[in-house]
């Protein structure tokens, strides 16, 4: 399955063991999903991620930036004219509709359904919720 996952995801993955997101990143590590970028996305990833106000552990971000440039599939997504509430997000959505990817966020409210009509937006715990039902998301 292929999942693009809000920068505040990632960040809260490598913050809070055990967590949903942590867990959402133990499956994409175990190859049980695919994580899907592109180069914005990426970008975006290593330059919040390195804010030193996050106070992350330097070679924990290193490995996990490595991981995602050396197993996430990239996308060269098409344009999208989606009105969201910060412009800022639109790569997500953008990767989210040429991947045929859900878009796992903790700011559901930066998806709105009736913008995002053809990628599932989900929770963290909300995914995590699907996945342990076994429907597909």
């Amino acid at each position: 399955m292929n999942v693009v996952l809000d920068t505040n995801v990632l960040v809260s993955a490598l913050k809070t063991e055990g967590g949903n997101c942590a867990s959402i990143l133990d499956l994409a590590i175990e190859g049980r999903l695919t994580l899907t970028v592109d180069q914005r996305i990426l970008a975006e990833y290593e330059r919040v991620c390195l804010d030193p106000r996050l106070k992350f552990d330097a070679e924990t971000v290193r490995t996990a930036l490595d991981f995602l440039r050396d197993t996430a599939e990239r996308v060269v997504p098409l344009p999208s004219a989606a009105d969201l509430p910060d412009p800022d997000d639109r790569p997500f959505l953008e990767v989210a509709e040429q991947a045929d990817a859900v878009l796992v966020t903790g700011n559901k409210k930066h998806f709105p359904a009736r913008t995002c009509r053809a990628v599932r937006v989900f929770s963290p715990a909300e995914f995590v919720e699907e996945l342990r039902k076994g429907t597909r998301a």
